[in-house]
């Protein structure tokens, strides 16, 4: 089991003996309880690495993938709105309620990695969507935490099932 560690003071995430540059929240981090929908934090803690959603028309997967993966689909989101019961998971739109679109033109989300934060279980309200995605040439995230694309496809390989990532 592998842990990749994020140093939010010195905006590095430390992984398989490499120091990559990563963005974090655009208002910083804080305890997971503390942590709330929209806040713009990132929440500080160890989170299990769940799966990587790749989007076929500008990724190719590397060839080799430890992590379960799928294609993500224009219709793809992930629900933000706490009084939602697919809160914080995954969803289809259009969506009874607001959700996140994960098929963006601004490529930060051509590569996702999910995150284990608040999914198990799930607390309305606590965070949502918390990310490794490809970043915006080191320009703040709403809460994930984003590194270069080329960084991100790199790492998929070395990830595998059980693997962790420690915020701090």
């Amino acid at each position: 089991m592998t842990t990749l560690t994020v140093d939010t003071r010195y905006r590095t995430l430390t992984a398989f003996g490499r120091a990559i540059p990563c963005a974090i929240g655009r208002a910083g981090a804080c305890s997971a309880e503390a942590k709330r929908e929209s806040d713009g934090m990132t929440p500080l803690g160890t989170w299990p690495i769940r799966a990587v959603l790749l989007r076929s028309d500008r990724v190719t997967p590397p060839g080799r993938l430890g992590l379960p993966w799928r294609w993500l689909r224009p219709d793809d989101g992930w629900s933000d709105d706490p009084a939602d019961p697919a809160y914080n998971r995954p969803v289809r739109h259009p969506h009874d309620y607001s959700a996140e679109r994960l098929w963006r033109e601004d490529r930060l989300y051509d590569v996702i990695v999910t995150l284990g934060h608040n999914d198990a279980p799930v607390v309305p309200g606590s965070g949502s969507a918390i990310f490794l995605h490809c970043w915006n040439e080191g320009g703040p995230t709403e809460g994930c935490v984003a590194i270069a694309r080329e960084e991100l496809l790199a790492l998929l390989p070395c990830i595998e099932i059980g693997d962790r990532i420690s915020i701090t």
